[in-house]
């Protein structure tokens, strides 16, 4: 039986502000029952790593439609793979500033690539010092005076990106990186 492709799945808008509970263990249970392995989750927001032998392209799909029938639960979930998570992890353009506060920086990735518009109209809206970089499909952020005083609120970087997003500080980002190594060597 193979292993199937190694894969972070980020769901979005579960277990904030007392909306969408969603147990990591009834999670990570269901989903095994559901032909995934390895299944492992970091915090209570909605971050996955696991196998599974459903291609990556498809993933996404199935993991919104288990949640749904099982959680009654309907949230957009973001799937990539470990190689693209180890190339996010390389091409963080705010490294320097994460060293300070991890928190501060932020990994913003969405269902479609971001509309080619959304770094400029991002930046104009800007307004506390925050800085936004495009590496590929994904936005970086830099939120220099913190997240919760930002005008680049989810609703706004949905409308500027042009779909759903969700977003995973700088130390979420490492700890799924080091969780998706160790279950893509089969630990």
């Amino acid at each position: 039986m193979t292993l199937g492709t190694c894969a972070i799945a980020l769901l979005r808008g579960v277990n904030v502000g007392g909306r969408n509970k969603l147990p990591m263990a009834a999670l990570r249970r269901v989903l095994e029952e559901n032909g995934c392995t390895g299944v492992r989750t970091y915090i209570q927001s909605g971050n996955v790593v696991l196998r599974s032998p459903v291609p990556k392209a498809d993933l996404g799909a199935q993991l919104e439609r288990v949640i749904d029938e099982h959680f009654d639960i309907a949230t957009p979930v973001l799937v990539r793979t470990a190689e693209e998570w180890a190339h996010y992890v390389q091409s963080n353009p705010f490294t320097e500033e994460a060293d300070g506060n991890a928190g501060h920086v932020a990994l913003v990735l969405s269902v479609d690539a971001p509309d080619p518009t959304a770094l400029e109209a991002l930046a104009k809206a800007a307004t506390l010092g925050e800085r936004v970089e495009l590496r590929g499909d994904a936005l970086w952020i830099h939120f220099a005076g913190g997240i919760g005083r930002s005008k680049l609120t989810p609703a706004l970087l949905d409308r500027h990106v042009g779909s759903p997003t969700t977003a995973r500080n700088w130390r979420t980002v490492l700890k799924l990186h080091d969780l998706a190594q160790e279950v893509a060597a089969g630990d």
